[in-house]
């Protein structure tokens, strides 16, 4: 082919890619399609509707809720009466509802695990965690120290990005407490939130754990021993001497003694703040907070039931999490 005829092909090629390239540029990203596992929480359509919002703007435009698994446990009513309501709920806001994990994991790339039952997370996370999905997990991020630590050991091992929390974690005063910018260094707290009890669960899992995670947010990992002084009083002593409690009572909050003032720290500011975390993570991949401090959590509380069960005697951080990890290392027997 002679030159002549080549030069005009080369600038109508050279042309079409140009276009091509700058069509790409201009497309909009592809959303990240969320799925829920467990539909019997007033989380689902809070999140949903946050998540889903044609108007939203930033991190939470890049991703809706596409699809869910409404799961429930019938010997739980506080679970079971509630997923036809939510289920509802979900089919009006356009999300498809399915009849099986499996089946919601082939329409979906990250996970949220919402069942309000912590008991059947392990056996709900499995086939997220091996079909590779970053995956969420409300609270209690299960009902037991053993499965959490299973969940976690299961999603490193697979390379799977995991984390759970509750909403209060994310308050901006917590968050300021925790840093030292409002009263310096912490020497002690005391934070409460409601306990409301579940005879499935220990007792601080199923309520409790929002003041927990106050607590923990607050004064950050490294408890060593746990006492529970009363049925709704617990204190634990941090490896450097400083002291956190737990007090079961109306309201979240939390009072901050620190090396530059002491007062109030933060209230609960709503969802919103947890729902923008979990889509950063489901963006970066980072979990915002780390399997080890998660776990610290779940042993604090299951530490305080079994200090109940010695009449108010420490239970040490260290046993609570061995004997849960040797309870694994046993198949759960």
């Amino acid at each position: 082919m002679k030159a002549k005829t080549i030069l005009p092909l080369l600038i109508t090629c050279l042309i079409h890619v140009s276009v091509i390239s700058e069509c790409a540029a201009d497309a909009p990203a592809k959303k990240i399609r969320a799925g829920m596992i467990g539909l019997d929480t007033s989380h689902v359509t809070a999140f949903t509707k946050m998540l889903n919002d044609p108007k939203a703007t930033g991190d939470l435009a890049d991703i809706s809720v596409v699809a869910a698994y409404p799961g429930g446990s019938p010997d739980l009513p506080a679970s079971w009466d509630r997923v036809p309501g939510y289920t509802d709920e979900l089919r009006g806001m356009g999300v498809e509802i399915v009849g099986s994990i499996d089946e919601l994991l082939r329409r979906v790339d990250v996970v949220l695990l919402t069942s309000v039952d912590g008991r059947p997370h392990l056996a709900q996370a499995r086939p997220v965690i091996a079909a590779g999905k970053p995956l969420f997990i409300d609270k209690p991020m299960a009902a037991s120290l053993a499965d959490a630590m299973e969940i976690f050991r299961l999603a490193k091992e697979k390379g799977v990005p995991c984390f759970s929390s509750s909403s209060l974690r994310f308050g901006s005063g917590f968050q300021a407490a925790r840093a030292g910018k409002t009263f310096g260094k912490v020497r002690d707290c005391t934070a409460w939130g409601p306990m409301h009890i579940e005879p499935h669960h220990p007792d601080l899992f199923w309520y409790g754990i929002h003041g927990v995670e106050i607590l923990f947010t607050i004064m950050g990992p490294g408890c060593e021993e746990v006492t529970r002084v009363a049925p709704d009083k617990v204190t634990g002593v941090w490896k450097d001497g400083r002291r956190g409690t737990f007090v079961a009572k109306k309201g979240y909050g939390a009072m901050v003694e620190g090396d530059s003032g002491s007062g109030e720290a933060g209230k609960y500011e709503g969802y919103s703040p947890l729902v923008v975390e979990m889509v950063k993570f489901f963006k970066t991949g980072k979990p915002p907070v780390s399997a080890e401090e998660t776990l610290e959590i779940m042993a604090f509380m299951e530490a305080a039931d079994e200090s109940k069960r010695l009449d108010g005697a420490p239970v040490k951080i260290k046993d609570v999490m061995r004997r849960a990890g040797e309870k694994n290392a046993l198949g759960g027997k």
